[in-house]
């Protein structure tokens, strides 16, 4: 390690600032300038026009298991072939009648007929519709009303499946005596309260993002003009990301999940943000040197580098999602890194061209007025009032603290930035020794944080109709029934299918809880006649009732014993799978919803195995070609880890014992790395480009201090940004979106205040220009 400095060099002296003479302007060249204000105008237009498509995403949302899972996995085999048995696939749920005080003649007689009128409703799958169910208590009965998921290969929308569910409520209430209570329940009761906890919620995100950033924003800047152009710009990239991606959804080029949607939202807005807040401050730092055209010019060349390796980084990290095997995470990766990619453009084209020519064009009577109001601004500008309104055309926008071409944008003026540099410098070694302990005592927590899954129910903040109807059901009836196994099978060994299902454990025993699937246009229409349709001993329906062989294959349905979406159920789907593969000549897959739900859970392990080593091994590689040097990047990526696995910490903890989660989501810790340590690395790529900047000239430990001087504020401020715009996240009433919000919050603030601020500029100042090996800046001084 180095030698403990001397006091002295560890300040910010007047040797070390810029000189005050006038700077020469920066040599422009005139393609660049007309390519950036060509595009800016573009963007403009096309944000514009994209705007309306925001609200159409829901439009083209896909939300169930099946479309999650890929081709490969065996629910989607047993789901594809068991669809060639009818043409209408149905997602199974209940209509739940309750009173305490017992359901009385009317209430019975009011759930038959609604047994009726729901399958003249749009989007039931009238066939599937059974008579209702009463519990042995007398209090609780259940109506089987599956809806149509696709007819004829022809998909119904979330906003479909949610109207749909709506109107079977809306008319089972209305016809329901007074005191009779009506829940939803089963698997689509569930999946559609899921898609309404997005729905009319797209509009409210934005609105609280944008109001918490606009304040924030006023705070930072103390302007009242300033903060309204990063949020417009942004609004700009949402609109193009938007308009982008709803036509790649459309034509089924890519999945978009209502999840995926609402974290490009807060994505584009905190990493529209993070980027406006660099440039502009770099443009405010560089109007102390030239006039407003030449210091946009200067401050676009001095961070575009900055900014384009930010959002690379963030943008291959997303799309190493893409060799997941889950669509979901598919969808995720190009769908975020779309809204980055289109933030970029926007950012770095019509925001510094907002910043020089809105001041003069829009807001030019405001000052002009008050020239000719408060004699202050008169004798500030001898030039008088029209003069005030030739300068507008950028450094107005900082209005009304103004920055003047004095040649005094000195870092020794950074106030407590400078302390704080200068303390890094002084202590260093004590300051990285211990901003790593503090991290490592965040690791306990890790004991805490549970990502087995969760069922439905317990996805939910609230406790939605759905959940309230499923408790009820699963209370008074098979827990299993509505959401069989699906098993395909060779027609020949039916029977010693049915029977390794029906010796597997977690399999009701109840009779016909084990047969080959109905033949639901057949069995509607002798129920209509008026009898019922005859069963066997086994319980399961007269084989005329029953469907059909398709080329030698076969559907067995197999009720479980436990709620669909439980542990056990999945235990289950395990044990019957290794029965019916057991079974010779067979070729059994098994499918269904709990099937689904093992494959997605199965899915998400593997892809977190796998993309997490490629996410670091991309970031090494981008930071190795933007440093031009091995050690830092490995430094830098080492703090970021570190920082990843101390909010992991802090996440147990607070998910277990302050929010009372039962657990996280198996894709928690993926989707937590992917933005932690993708974003993390930008506030370090913003630091480490800048300290090497100024390393070039002052060498690297004076380098790390003016650095970190002058990047303090604007790197703080752009963490408290997108740190409270993730936590935006928690107005939507989903566990995974709530934990990935306070996740990714809870860990940029960390890595801004802890790791950035204290931990990367210590150790590299400790380690000197050891840190650019093997460049040649390695061979500089330190």
């Amino acid at each position: 390690m180095a030698d403990e400095p001397s006091s002295g060099t560890t300040q910010l002296t007047e040797s070390d600032t810029r000189p005050a003479e006038p700077a020469p302007p920066p040599r422009r060249r005139s393609w660049p300038v007309f390519a950036v204000i060509a595009v800016g105008v573009i963007v403009f237009l096309v944000g514009g026009a994209g705007g309306s498509y925001q609200s159409k995403l829901g439009e083209v949302q896909k939300n169930d298991n099946a479309s999650y899972l890929p081709a490969s996995a065996e629910s989607t085999i047993a789901g594809n072939e068991a669809e060639k048995f009818t043409p209408v696939q149905n997602i199974p749920g209940f209509v739940v009648f309750h009173r305490d005080a017992g359901l009385t003649p009317a209430d019975k007689s009011a759930i038959d007929g609604l047994a009726t009128t729901v399958r003249d409703l749009p989007g039931v799958d009238a066939q599937a519709v059974t008579p209702p169910e009463y519990s042995e208590d007398g209090q609780t009965a259940s109506l089987f009303v599956p809806l149509i998921a696709s007819n004829n290969g022809e998909e119904l929308n979330g906003e479909q499946l949610l109207e749909h569910e709506q109107e079977v409520l809306r008319v089972a209430r209305d016809a329901a005596p007074d005191g009779l209570d009506v829940h939803s329940a089963g698997p689509g009761g569930l999946l559609v309260a899921f898609i309404d906890a997005f729905s009319g919620l797209d509009s409210t995100l934005l609105l609280t993002a944008v109001g918490v950033i606009f304040v924030i924003l006023l705070l930072v800047y103390r302007s009242i003009v300033l903060p309204f152009l990063p949020l417009i710009s942004a609004g700009l990239a949402l609109g193009v990301s938007s308009l982008v991606v709803y036509f790649l959804a459309k034509n089924e080029v890519l999945t978009l999940t209502g999840q995926s949607q609402s974290i490009l939202s807060v994505l584009v807005l905190g990493a529209g943000t993070d980027y406006a807040l660099l440039l502009i401050a770099r443009y405010r730092e560089e109007l102390h040197e030239y006039a407003p055209f030449d210091a946009m010019i200067a401050a676009w060349k001095a961070s575009i580098q900055a900014i384009v390796a930010s959002a690379a980084t963030v943008t291959i990290a997303l799309l190493c999602l893409s060799f997941s095997e889950l669509n979901s995470n598919k969808s995720l990766g190009p769908v975020s890194a779309i809204g980055i990619v289109c933030t970029l453009v926007v950012m770095t084209t019509f925001l510094p061209l907002s910043l020089v020519l809105v001041p003069k064009l829009w807001f030019w009577p405001i000052p002009q007025l008050l020239a000719y109001v408060v004699p202050r601004l008169r004798r500030a500008r001898p030039e008088g009032a029209r003069g005030i309104f030739w300068t507008l055309n950028g450094s107005w926008v900082f209005w009304p603290r103004i920055p003047h071409r004095d040649h005094q944008s000195d870092i020794a003026s950074h106030g407590f930035w400078s302390r704080l540099a200068g303390l890094v410098g002084r202590w260093h070694r004590i300051v990285w020794i211990g901003a790593t302990v503090l991290l490592l005592l965040c690791l306990a927590g890790l004991t805490s944080l549970k990502t087995d899954g969760l069922t439905t129910a317990e996805s939910f903040t609230t406790k939605p109709d759905a959940v309230v109807g499923q408790e009820l059901y699963d209370a008074n009836f098979a827990k299993g029934a509505g959401a069989p196994a699906v098993i395909v099978t060779d027609a020949s060994e039916t029977d010693a299918v049915i029977a390794a299902a029906r010796d597997t454990e977690g399999v009701a025993q109840t009779p016909g809880s084990v047969c080959v699937q109905p033949d639901y246009a057949k069995l509607s229409a002798a129920t209509s006649g008026g009898g019922p349709p005859p069963v066997g001993a086994d319980g399961c329906l007269d084989p005329s009732f029953q469907v059909a062989p398709i080329d030698g294959r076969i559907v067995v349905n197999a009720t479980l014993a436990d709620s669909y979406d439980s542990p056990a159920a999945y235990d289950t789907i395990e044990r019957l799978r290794t029965a019916v593969h057991g079974v010779s000549g067979a070729d059994a897959k098994v499918g269904g919803a709990s099937a689904a739900n093992l494959d997605v859970s199965t899915a998400s392990v593997h892809d977190r195995n796998l993309i997490i080593p490629i996410v670091l091994a991309v970031i090494f590689v981008i930071l190795a070609v933007l440093f031009r040097a091995l050690l830092a990047p490995v430094l830098l990526i080492a703090t970021v880890v570190l920082s990843f696995a101390a909010t992991l910490g802090v996440c147990g903890f607070m998910f277990t014992h302050v929010f009372g989660f039962e657990g996280a989501d198996q894709s928690f810790p993926l989707f937590a790395f992917v933005f932690l340590v993708a974003l993390g690395i930008d506030y370090n790529i913003f630091l480490m480009t800048r300290v090497r900047e100024e390393a070039l000239s002052f060498g690297t430990r004076q380098g790390v201090l003016r650095g970190l001087s002058v990047t303090g504020g604007v790197i703080t401020s752009a963490g408290i940004v997108l740190a409270a715009t993730f936590v935006v996240l928690g107005i939507l009433p989903l566990v995974f979106l709530a934990e990935i919000g306070f996740a990714v919050a809870f860990g940029v603030l960390l890595d801004t205040i802890i790791v950035r601020s204290l931990l990367v500029p210590a150790l590299s100042y400790d380690i000197g220009r050891r840190i650019w090996w093997p460049s040649r800046l390695a061979a500089g001084k330190d």
